[in-house]
């Protein structure tokens, strides 16, 4: 970075000018050499995410700085931090409202920190009258460029300070992340607001480098900020590519902060960041992971006539392992850490050293790399998984808020980020009073130190789901926050399965209390804490719920109350949810689904791997009479298994059950068993107009003889008969006039019975029209020459069939009458006969749409 500014240094609380000071002695005669134009190595040291660890680390904490500042010149040495480090602090940091942990930093000369999230556990007011005090308690300067007073944008904190090393400026930006108002509890922020941290670091290091003396000036631009990248295990590119809120913080800072360190996500890691719109250039991104494990440094080389950047390093130095003793007689001053340790651990042993319970083994947080050392590192706490700590956790809440009393909890929720430290079953050597298996007071402390409230709320089976849908985190503002994503602890009872790859907001498939599943329209009483019925940590679902009830319990007291009622308690290897692909709830009895189920699996200390998934079927959520339908080994915890329901269970509504072995890990799905599909075959033999048709209709299903009804419709879907099964077959009758003469494709339609489902099929009936006869008879046999005369026509069709349509009445191949056919019969006048004798008549009936034709003979005699 290349100021327009003069070198600047901090003399005595205020900035001056260099090169003023060199012009204002030249007047007096005095010749002074030009300053160096020698490079410089500004040593920054860094911290993060304390958390009031004051315990047998901390010396060796203090050292490992001490040594580092020795290493680069105390002169050039600047120590500097990124937030929380006071709030879920230990217990002998935090009996004492964290003023050991405040003692300890100022001893250490730590000179600006970004406010963390954490430093407003208590509130506002706590804070800035108590912590910071006016600078008379909290010896640094706590910065927040991007923390402003409700409604305005006036700054309640310093937004940047100004501090001199290895004879430069160096200006430390502050900022903390924007998410701080649905981490902590809202009553006691309601002064403030949060904004764009990357706006408000821009905005100051603009001010910082404009060449402007009244808005502060400085040689090298540090931004501290209390946000991170999620995984400190992958690279700078791949956490970019997981969080477009730390991408915004390596693409977006402006290019004049020559170096980025980071808090909040936990994470270690030290990175060379491309500077944007620097083609070739570099910068350090630094975060030193948890509770004091690493101190990160960042040595930069720096160009004094410039004041540009030449080089730089950037790393994470492993907290020291050289004992006490050593680096006390090395650094004397580390005594007075000693003494604040020993004073803290001291007082705090009065309440802390007491047994409240015993635990038969490890019950923990989810750890990443369960081999290696956990507690106090920085190895616990992946917050994307349950825990056996989570699960008894949300035990203790839904055993105290149960009472009626108390608010009648039917399930418990903790957020994951509540659990800061475990309960181990191998006794803490820090603490003489602990022995195997035994909890103190002060590590059942450390487990919940936060000192909520605990309280009921109703929720609707739908607003719980909404609630679960949460774990995948947007922040108010939409985006996906660093932590994209948090896994509630459940209490025992309540389980549910996902589908990770399904569309935001729906996402969970199911959801059981007990087995029972969560009916969307109930309304059930969930216990928790205060912090999250107040949407805290992006679970906004909570503000939906009703009858909130403050139950005036702390947690902590609470949490105590149950371990000592409850103890020895025991880890809980079953975890409470499963992502489960490729389940049809409307199972078909007979055919084979394949599931996918996957996160089967705790990662808590002592947890056992599963290695085996069984599936059975009940009508019972308590699996009573459970028939098995599938199996399948689990690798990894995830398994594909193949799932046949019997017939025997074709119409039955029940539950299919997945269980692993050996942690007992159950999985409740509901189903609707639907019954084999059917096949219908039917036949029909042709028939005449006026004769009845029967359709022979055949139902066949697998392994069974389906009963029922079956239905005959024409193409319009008029029903023309029904008839029942027997022994899987029906002939069903049709009406003599249903149908008119022709081909006709019927469907025949089975309505399905608990063993056998519904199906259709098709029959071609073919109804000719009715045959006919016709015959004429003379109403006189003898008729006059010359005179006219009258024939009566009789024509019958098969008896069944009224005959209607028109006749003609020929003689000697002569039409000599027409009439028309009613009902059978017709009167027809023939034409007078000019000779005499025996005349033979035919007399033909042209048919009509039902009847066919018909002729028949007649006979008159004319005299």
């Amino acid at each position: 970075m290349n100021h327009a500014a003069p070198a600047r240094r901090r003399h005595s609380g205020r900035i001056v000018a260099a090169s003023a000071t060199i012009a204002a002695l030249s007047l007096f005669g005095l010749v002074v050499p030009a300053q160096a134009a020698d490079n410089v190595t500004l040593n920054l040291l860094t911290i993060n995410d304390f958390h009031g660890r004051v315990d047998a680390n901390t010396v060796k904490f203090a050292g490992t700085i001490e040594q580092l500042r020795s290493a680069g010149g105390a002169e050039n040495t600047l120590l500097v931090g990124a937030g929380d480090f006071v709030g879920a602090s230990l217990f002998a940091s935090a009996i004492a409202d964290d003023q050991p942990t405040i003692d300890v930093l100022n001893e250490l000369g730590l000179a600006a920190s970004a406010v963390g999230n954490h430093e407003f556990d208590k509130g506002w007011d706590d804070l800035e009258d108590r912590i910071i005090a006016g600078g008379t308690n909290a010896n640094w300067d706590y910065l927040g460029a991007n923390v402003y007073y409700a409604g305005t944008e006036t700054p309640a904190l310093p937004a940047y300070g100004l501090y001199e090393a290895a004879g430069l400026t160096v200006g430390v930006i502050g900022a903390v992340t924007e998410e701080t108002s649905t981490l902590v509890t809202p009553a006691g922020i309601e002064a403030l607001s949060f904004g764009d941290p990357v706006e408000a670091i821009n905005r100051v290091a603009e001010d910082l480098s404009d060449g402007d003396p009244l808005n502060g000036e400085a040689d090298i631009i540090l931004a501290t900020l209390h946000e991170g990248a999620p995984n400190g295990g992958q690279t700078l590119e791949q956490n970019q590519a997981a969080s477009a809120v730390f991408s915004r913080i390596v693409t977006e800072t402006s290019a004049e902060v020559d170096a980025i360190v980071n808090g909040h996500t936990h994470q270690a890691y030290a990175w060379s960041a491309p500077i944007p719109g620097q083609a070739g250039k570099t910068r350090p991104v630094l975060q030193t992971g948890q509770y004091a494990a690493n101190v990160g440094q960042i040595k930069m080389v720096v160009d004094r006539e410039t004041n540009t950047v030449s080089s730089f390093t950037v790393g994470n130095v492993a907290r020291t392992t050289v004992a006490d003793a050593v680096l006390i007689e090395t650094y004397p001053q580390l005594q007075a850490v000693q003494d604040i340790f020993l004073a803290a651990t001291a007082y705090a042993a009065t309440i802390g050293n007491q047994p409240i319970g015993t635990t038969t083994g490890d019950i923990s947080t989810a750890i990443p790399n369960r081999a290696l050392p956990t507690n106090q590192t920085t190895n616990r706490d992946d917050r994307a998984k349950e825990s056996t700590l989570g699960t008894l956790v949300a035990d203790s809440l839904l055993s105290t808020l149960s009472p009626a009393d108390r608010g009648g909890a039917e399930l418990a929720l903790i957020n994951p980020g509540g659990l800061r430290a475990e309960l181990l079953q191998a006794p803490d050597p820090l603490l003489p009073a602990d022995s195997p298996g035994t909890i103190l007071y002060s590590e059942a402390n450390n487990v919940l130190p936060f000192v909520n409230n605990l309280a009921t709320l109703d929720l609707t089976g739908a607003q719980l789901k909404v609630v679960l849908e949460q774990q995948w985190q947007r922040d108010a503002a939409g985006a996906i926050p660093s932590r994209s994503y948090l896994a509630l602890g459940t209490s025992t009872g309540f389980t549910y399965t996902f589908d990770a790859s399904l569309p935001e907001g729906s996402r969970i498939t199911s959801m059981a209390l007990n087995g029972t599943p969560i009916d969307a329209a109930e309304t059930y009483r969930v216990g928790t804490l205060t912090f999250l019925i107040t949407g805290g940590d992006n679970f906004r679902g909570f503000l939906q719920g009703t009858n909130v009830r403050d139950s005036g319990l702390v947690d902590r007291d609470a949490w105590i109350a149950y371990l000592t009622a409850n103890s020895p308690v025991s880890p809980d290897f079953r975890k409470h949810s499963a992502s489960v692909t490729g389940l049809n709830p409307a199972a078909v009895a007979g055919t084979t689904q394949t599931l996918t189920v996957g996160s089967l699996d705790l990662t808590s200390l002592g947890a056992p791997a599963n290695t085996s998934l069984t599936a059975s079927f009940s009508t019972s959520p308590d699996g009573a009479g459970a028939v098995a339908v599938g199996t399948a080994t689990v690798t990894g915890g995830a398994a594909t298994i193949d799932v046949t329901l019997p017939l025997s269970t074709a119409g039955a509504s029940g539950y299919l059950l997945l269980t692993a072995a050996p942690t007992g890990t159950t999985v409740v799905l509901p189903v609707a068993v639907a019954a084999p599909a059917a096949a219908v075959t039917a036949t029909a033999k042709a028939v005449e107009y006026g004769t009845a048709p029967k359709v022979v209709v055949t139902v066949a299903a697998p392994g069974q003889t389906p009963t029922g009804a079956v239905t005959v419709t024409d193409a319009a879907g008029t029903a023309l008969g029904t008839a029942t099964l027997a022994n899987g077959t029906a002939t069903v009758t049709l009406g003599k006039t249903a149908l008119l003469p022709g081909t006709h494709t019927l469907t025949v339609s089975y309505a399905g019975s608990q063993t056998a489902g519904a199906a259709t099929g098709t029959v071609d009936l073919v109804v000719s029209k009715a045959s006919s006869s016709s015959i004429g008879i003379s109403t006189s046999i003898i008729v006059s020459k010359g005179k006219a005369s009258k024939v009566l026509v009789l024509t019958t069709a098969n008896g069944r069939v009224a005959v209607d349509g028109p006749v003609t009445i020929s003689s000697g191949g002569k039409v000599i009458g027409t009439g028309v056919v009613s009902n059978g019969t017709a009167t027809v006048s023939i034409t007078p006969f000019t000779s005499r004798g025996l005349k033979l008549l035919t007399v033909s009936y042209e048919g009509s749409t039902t009847v066919a034709p018909s002729s028949g003979p007649g006979l008159v005699l004319v005299l």
